[in-house]
């Protein structure tokens, strides 16, 4: 299933918080994106009716096991994406991080790959 950029960007915030604290609420997220909690709000009931939230987001938002499987594939080309911004162009964390979120999102999934394959191989070569 096809995500949107915004319920991309969305699911990897929620992932993120998720890593640094147990309970996930929507003021966090409105923080970590730069959004209001109204547009939290909303796009949590996309993402419920999506199946990819639980439907009771209001004390803690929690991914479903769906939600879970699309962030992991989210993350299985974000990380090389990122690898790429920060490590081959030398973009300090911050920047590479925002810059790899905005090429997942962006960019179509075919390129992605594409890239993925190139940063995989360069790095598998200069382990050799």
């Amino acid at each position: 299933m096809k995500h949107c950029a915004g319920q991309i960007k969305y699911l990897v915030a929620i992932k993120e918080l998720s890593e640094l604290d147990d309970y996930v609420k929507c003021v966090g997220i409105a923080r970590h994106l730069g959004v209001s909690r109204a547009s939290v709000s909303k796009m949590l009931r996309c993402l419920a009716n999506s199946g990819l939230v639980y439907e009771d987001f209001c004390n803690s938002v929690v991914l479903t096991p769906e939600g879970e499987a699309t962030v992991s594939a989210i993350f299985a080309s974000f990380d090389e994406v990122y690898t790429f911004f920060h490590k081959f162009l030398k973009l300090p964390h911050e920047q590479a991080h925002d810059q790899a979120l905005l090429f997942i999102t962006d960019f179509p999934q075919d390129t992605c790959q594409r890239l993925k394959h190139i940063v995989k191989r360069t790095i598998k070569k200069k382990a050799e």
